[in-house]
Formats: structure tokens, sequence, C-alpha cells
């Protein structure tokens, strides 16, 4: 990860953005904006089966995440894309983050419902309790959403 002269890290030199979708990568990418990290890697996990039917086909998977990468660059002209295939999500961040060396992972929670959260392991809360780096979570613009 990036220090700087002192020997601390520096939180934003190299963020990793995991995006779901074009809208998600969009509203995930502005609100990251006003912090102007130094580089971007966004982050597309296409959901891996291992074994079941994967949720969508990894082609029609693939061009959701060239979509994302796209609205990433709406913002950040400069940002990297990074897509990872695995069937859990919190996992496939951590290793995507080590890949890149990114020096924090920053996100957008979603919406959802306690139940779906409880069903689904909470994205959220996996990425702040197993983080091996700083998670930024980016404020949202409608809690509604």
């Amino acid at each position: 990860m990036s220090q700087s002269d002192t020997g601390e890290r520096d939180l934003l030199a190299h963020v990793l953005l995991p995006v779901a979708h074009e809208d998600d990568a969009l509203a995930t990418a502005s609100a990251l904006e006003p912090y102007q990290p130094d580089r971007v890697t966004a982050l597309h996990v296409v959901e891996k089966g291992e074994g079941v039917p994967d949720k969508t086909p990894v082609a029609q998977s693939e061009a959701i995440a060239a979509e994302s990468y796209s609205a990433v660059r709406s913002v950040f002209p400069d940002a990297e894309e990074h897509t990872a295939y695995a069937r859990d999500v919190a996992d496939s961040i951590f290793e995507a983050a080590e890949e890149v060396d990114a020096s924090a992972i920053a996100y957008r929670a979603r919406s959802g419902n306690r139940l779906m959260k409880f069903l689904t392991g909470d994205l959220s809360l996996q990425l702040v309790t197993e983080a091996d780096r700083p998670v930024i979570a980016l404020p949202r613009e409608d809690a509604d959403e």
C-alpha cells in the first residue's frame, strides 16, 4: 500500500470500488468523487455457481461489468478495471484488493430489508469486519434507494 513521507498509509492512494451494475457504479463513483482519490480500480464480481446454476449467463454478466466500468469512467476517466469470477462476493473483493494493492475499499451500502441481508450474509457487515485494509462506507444521497 502507498505510504506518505511520514510513513503513514495514504487512505485514498488507490481505492478499490466494487460495483454491481451501471446505476450502482455511477452512484458509487459519484459518492467517491468529492474525496478525490489518487487512483481508482473498479471491481465487478461475476458470481459463478461452482456446482449450481449461475445467476446470469457469464456473457451477460461481462456486459454488465463493461457498462459498470464505463459509468465509473464517466466520473474517473483513468479508472482501471478488475473483473473477478467467484461465488463469494466478499472474499472476491478482499482478494481483488490484495491483487491490485488497494489502499482502501470504498463502497455504498445497498438497500434491502433485514431478512434479505440476513439471507445474503450482509456484504456490508463482512466488508467492515473481515477486511485487512480500511473500508470506506460512502454516503447515500437517498436512504430509500
